[in-house]
């Protein structure tokens, strides 16, 4: 297993899964999720349609995760997980978090994915502190990742402000 912080456009690399910080729907919406469902074309909106609703609007819970291809990325999937939106950190908002990270986890392992790509979930519009989200991803994926040393994971960050706040966390946690 091995932990990097990459600064890049998650929807250009070439890895076996990206993770896509998703809205309960899976309808596509902004930041990265709308980059991904942009870039993978509208076969993703498609699939995305065809995963049943748990309950109206919700096919995928938050700290729950579902899979789809990845068509037109270079990633051969594409692994939805919707995150917690920032309430004050008193609100069970850690434990929905690493919980994210946990299910992405479980369905790379389920799917035999070597190589994936993490977004920082719930650090845009869901207005998580980089700093504390980080904290929690990293402790999350070494302690998830620790029985399978064959999975690589980076942590994609589009710019250098937000690389910097996670390659500190990884040099801490």
């Amino acid at each position: 297993m091995s932990l990097s912080v990459v600064t890049a456009d998650l929807t250009r690399l070439a890895l076996d899964a990206i993770v896509n910080a998703a809205n309960p729907g899976l309808l596509g919406g902004g930041g990265v999720d709308g980059a991904i469902h942009h870039a993978a074309g509208p076969a993703l909106l498609d699939a995305c349609r065809a995963i049943p609703e748990i309950t109206p609007g919700v096919r995928c819970p938050t700290g729950e995760a579902r899979i789809t291809p990845g068509f037109a990325l270079p990633a051969r999937f594409v692994i939805h997980t919707v995150g917690p939106i920032w309430h004050g950190g008193n609100s069970g908002e850690p434990d929905l978090l690493a919980q994210c990270y946990r299910s992405c986890v479980a369905l790379a392992v389920e799917y035999d994915i070597r190589n994936i790509g993490f977004p920082a979930i719930s650090c845009g519009v869901y207005g998580y502190p980089p700093d504390q989200a980080a904290s929690v991803a990293i402790a999350t994926l070494r302690e998830a990742l620790a029985a399978h040393v064959a999975i690589n994971v980076q942590l994609c960050c589009y710019g250098e402000r937000m690389a910097s706040i996670w390659q500190q966390a990884l040099n801490r946690v």
